[in-house]
């Protein structure tokens, strides 16, 4: 499996489809998905990898399979707007919530799907994007080790 394409993530009825090249075939790749629940641990399709085992050769018809598989098996749609702040960074996934007033965040490496983030609580949604974008900086120069960022 390559890297997470998080910049071709597609938010639909609470769940974050992740698509990504699941092997080459004769040069072309061939696309899988994996979906994020907003409702985390709580829903049953949190990290479920495809798991109505289709694959093709187009991320545009692969997030169109996700979708259909929701459509049939979402356990409920969704009102809040938890995948609406997300960006991509360093080939990282963050995604930025507002709660009462304070910013939080989730943060995914390119190629794992566990939450990574820091429990820090921010001001703004500017402070927390600047906060991890210094982090990944930093280690990607070898500098940020031991500092409590990611």
């Amino acid at each position: 499996m390559s890297r997470f394409l998080y910049e071709n993530s597609v938010d639909y009825k609470g769940h974050l489809i992740i698509p990504f090249v699941f092997r080459m075939a004769d040069n072309q790749a061939i696309y899988s998905y994996i979906l994020l629940s907003e409702w985390r641990h709580k829903g049953k399709f949190h990290k479920a990898q495809n798991p109505d085992e289709i694959y093709l050769g187009s991320i545009n018809g692969i997030i169109n399979v996700a979708k259909e598989y929701l459509d049939d098996n979402s356990e409920f749609g969704s009102n809040r707007e938890y995948f609406k702040n997300r960006y991509t960074y360093q080939n990282n996934l963050i995604i930025i919530y507002e709660m009462a007033g304070k910013y939080f965040y989730d943060h995914y490496k390119p190629d794992n799907l566990t939450n990574i983030a820091a429990p820090k609580i921010f001001q703004s949604e500017q402070d927390c994007i600047n906060w991890v974008k210094q982090g990944l900086d930093r280690s990607k120069t070898g500098h940020g080790a031991g500092n409590g960022q990611p």
